[in-house]
């Protein structure tokens, strides 16, 4: 079946509304950040022990307020543009309200947002972790070594009151930020403009790449091997954001994880073994995995299967759209194209 000239006018035409909604927010992103960037250097010492936590803090208070601020600031435009046109989303009121109302913790839904947040922390990313630093030793060495050269990760280093203050203000940071950007913003967004599931695999290509890092003396597979670790995590954390809308799970397991894994490479670094951490960390939060796996196994067994069959969807023919064969490949093709496009633009104004 040839291609259909209106389905590919929507695959495009909703593509080039978000990169250019992405490219409006990135420079928001960019802006905000010039005072933790630039400034910053200039008033505080980048040797001192402040300095990390200072700059991560402010780092994740720039995307919690270029985010939204940019989203207002683009619909206005696209509104303007869109007048007696097509352009605009019927469900674009207000997608800046959208994105902050995805912040929300509601009385009702407390205390399942807290679950979702320990079954992500618990089954996913613990497992993955401790599997990757079994498997590759070299891994924590060469996290270690490239995180103490980096001015903002000295607390490393430091006395462990002092790295345990750091770490929890830092990671917190950390983790709201790529939440907030990849899966609040650039998911949840993607999937306002197009197949959700196309989103899903677009962001999630894009973590993946992220996390790809080269260094002296490992070998070349290893970047590869992150890279499509982070991948597989992306995957599953866009798949519940675009289901579930809800931020709060993700930046808590991501936080939570990452302060796990800080206290690996502090270890390390203390000259201790990382057994030692397997067996006094690791294996009760992998006690804990194993209940909450019992305890939640009919309702992780149906996300499971409701993951694998919005996978599936996005290799099949979009009906909603009236696709062929051929404009499948086109839109699977335009979405590795427009990864990459997001990938050098957040290089250029984000890293």
């Amino acid at each position: 079946m040839a291609y259909n000239e209106d389905t590919r006018k929507k695959i495009v035409q909703g593509r080039v509304l978000f990169f250019f909604e992405v490219l409006t927010v990135y420079f928001g992103i960019f802006l905000f950040m010039l005072i933790p960037r630039f400034l910053l250097p200039l008033l505080m010492d980048e040797s001192t022990i402040f300095y990390g936590p200072v700059y991560y803090l402010l780092r994740a208070l720039a995307i919690l307020l270029a985010v939204p601020v940019f989203l207002y600031f683009f619909n206005i435009i696209k509104t303007e543009l869109g007048k007696g046109g097509e352009i605009i989303l019927e469900k674009d009121i207000s997608p800046a309200a959208e994105h902050v109302g995805m912040f929300k913790i509601k009385q009702s839904n407390m205390k399942y947002q807290l679950l979702y947040g320990l079954l992500l922390l618990f089954l996913l990313f613990i497992p993955l972790d401790l599997l990757i630093y079994l498997l590759i030793p070299e891994t924590l060495e060469y996290t270690a070594n490239s995180l103490t050269a980096n001015p903002t990760d000295t607390y490393l280093m430091a006395s462990y009151p002092l790295f345990l203050a750091s770490v929890l203000i830092i990671q917190t940071g950390v983790s709201i930020y790529e939440e907030t950007l990849i899966r609040g913003f650039e998911t949840k967004r993607g999937g306002d403009y197009f197949n959700k599931i196309s989103a899903v695999f677009i962001t999630s290509i894009q973590f993946g790449f992220m996390h790809f890092a080269i260094g002296q003396g490992i070998p070349l597979w290893f970047p590869f091997l992150w890279t499509f670790q982070a991948f597989l995590v992306g995957i599953i954390l866009s798949l519940f954001i675009v289901n579930k809308k809800w931020l709060f799970p993700l930046i808590f397991a991501h936080a939570a994880n990452n302060i796990i894994s800080a206290h690996a490479i502090w270890n390390y670094l203390q000259g201790n073994s990382f057994i030692g951490m397997v067996y006094t960390v690791y294996v009760p939060l992998l006690i804990i995995s194993v209940l909450l796996l019992i305890w939640q196994f009919p309702r992780i067994r149906s996300s499971v299967k409701l993951g694998m069959e919005q996978i599936k969807s996005y290799f099949a023919v979009d009906s909603s759209i009236k696709e062929s064969d051929e404009d499948r490949t086109f839109r699977i093709l335009l979405d590795l194209v427009l990864v990459v496009m997001i990938f050098f633009i957040a290089i250029l104004l984000l890293v």
